[in-house]
């Protein structure tokens, strides 16, 4: 039950919530008015799909990046920091005059996406162990709703404020919230409850691992954070044309050095603490790191890339306009308002390797059914599976974080970043299958990419969370940790 060491948690979760909306509203506040930048700037195709490249590209490492200050300064400085800095290519994105400027803007405006692992550590500060699976969800779900917030109020306010410039007046509005409410958060958001102590990391740069075998995992499931960089810049450079060759290698030279850094820097956290060996009681399984980012990979990866083709596949699969098709296609998006927290409920009512196995079975055959809709399909059919298989989808996203922030308490944000980031890895890469094969071929490869996963998730290990609660309080108050766990 909880107990005072928690009072205002639901304050803190309301706070933290509307913090998450605000950087998804920041981050999609340029697709709804594409059309209108389009027009604006004479942009060409390749231009559009440069500068949605340019939107999350920076996204993947910032999840890293902002997993290890969270961790290391706390989220309350971290989050309103982010909010705040991030305005300015926000302002900056508005008063663009140039694809230039639009496109560096974005770059960096790609940040505020890592905006979620702060939240991530937040709220695990804030809630029991035991409840921390249905908080995490609502905070997960009802953030993640900005981005559909941003499609269904920007247009509007664009019209609203009237004449040519209405977009940028509309998009410098979300700039000013964020800058706004992140003095707000600033100033009314601590770290944790009273009597709860704020563990950081003995050492910071990298993850911290308990064994040789986890070391030489974690430099595996480092490399495709960069790969995914290098085939971004491959885009970039080969396929749209943006760039020259010699920059292009430039990039790649880059990546490749940092790539050797990051190894190294893995190498000097860990070496001296393996080699005085780990206490028993701080051991955990870096496998369980690794099937948490592969189940991320498969569910939230699956979700970006399934919502920017669903629109297009129910307007031809059905021959409906795109009005039409727009609002159907929304039914997989708006689920993430029940299905996530619902993950994250029954991740803290039934066991959290349970319930994500499970969810990975229903979502790997929720794909392989939407691979089967046809023309042939009554319209109202075609809605149900694709809602069944939504929920799937995001009730699993939840309950991966219902299980992140206890793998480790002090390196929950470095942890959560990391299986962010693995998200939008699989999105990337699923979206680049759908550029070479026809819908049914995209929706079997995603269910046979969450079979793999769901053959994963058996080796998972329950959280223990007697165990969670000694890293949560300090040994003087043992007593008031039993009654938490009970």
């Amino acid at each position: 039950m909880e107990t005072n060491y928690y009072k205002g948690n639901k304050k803190i979760l309301m706070l933290t919530t509307l913090a998450f909306f605000i950087t998804f509203v920041v981050w999609f506040n340029m697709a709804p008015l594409m059309s209108t930048l389009k027009s604006t700037f004479g942009l060409t195709n390749d231009e559009v799909a440069i500068l949605a490249v340019a939107n999350v590209a920076l996204t993947i490492p910032a999840r890293v990046l902002i997993g290890m200050l969270v961790d290391k300064f706390g989220p309350r400085k971290v989050y309103s920091g982010l909010l705040m800095i991030l305005s300015i290519p926000c302002f900056a994105f508005a008063l663009s005059n140039s694809f230039i400027q639009l496109m560096i803007s974005r770059m960096f405006l790609a940040i505020i996406g890592a905006g979620f692992v702060v939240g991530i550590r937040l709220v695990s500060e804030w809630f029991p162990p035991k409840h921390v699976g249905f908080a995490e969800g609502i905070y997960g779900g009802w953030g993640n709703f900005g981005s559909a917030a941003a499609a269904m109020i920007l247009p509007t306010l664009a019209i609203i404020f009237g004449g040519e410039d209405g977009w940028r007046y509309a998009i410098g509005l979300t700039g000013l919230i964020a800058l706004v409410y992140g003095f707000i958060f600033s100033r009314i958001v601590k770290d944790t409850p009273e009597g709860i102590e704020y563990m950081r990391p003995k050492k910071s740069g990298a993850l911290e691992v308990t064994s040789y075998k986890d070391m030489i995992g974690l430099i595996i499931m480092t490399l495709p954070v960069y790969g995914i960089l290098g085939f971004l810049t491959y885009r970039l450079g080969w396929q749209l044309n943006f760039i020259s060759d010699g920059v292009a290698y430039i990039v790649f030279a880059a990546l490749l050095g940092l790539l050797i850094l990051n190894i190294n820097k893995i190498l000097v956290v860990n070496k001296e603490a393996l080699k005085n060996g780990i206490p028993e009681k701080e051991k955990y399984s870096f496998k369980q790191v690794a099937i948490l980012d592969f189940s991320y990979f498969c569910t939230f990866g699956s979700e970006l890339a399934v919502v920017s083709m669903l629109p297009l596949f129910f307007e031809q699969t059905f021959t409906l306009s795109i009005a039409q098709a727009g609002l159907i296609a929304s039914s997989f998006a708006f689920m993430n308002l029940m299905s996530r927290p619902g993950g994250g409920w029954l991740s803290d009512k039934f066991g959290r390797k349970k319930t994500l196995t499970i969810l990975m079975l229903g979502l790997a055959l929720g794909y392989f059914a939407m691979a089967q809709i046809g023309s042939t399909w009554p319209i109202w059919l075609a809605v149900v599976i694709t809602m069944c298989c939504s929920f799937f989808v995001q009730a699993g996203e939840g309950a991966v974080y219902a299980m992140v922030p206890l793998v480790k308490k002090r390196i929950t944000g470095q942890v959560s970043g990391m299986v962010g980031a693995y998200g939008n890895i699989g999105a990337t890469i699923f979206l680049t299958i759908f550029s070479f094969v026809s819908p049914k071929a995209f929706f079997i490869t995603i269910g046979c990419s969450a079979i793999v996963c769901f053959l994963c998730t058996l080796f998972l290990k329950e959280p223990d969370m007697e165990a969670i609660v000694e890293q949560t309080f300090e040994k003087d108050e043992e007593k008031n940790a039993e009654r938490v766990v009970s």
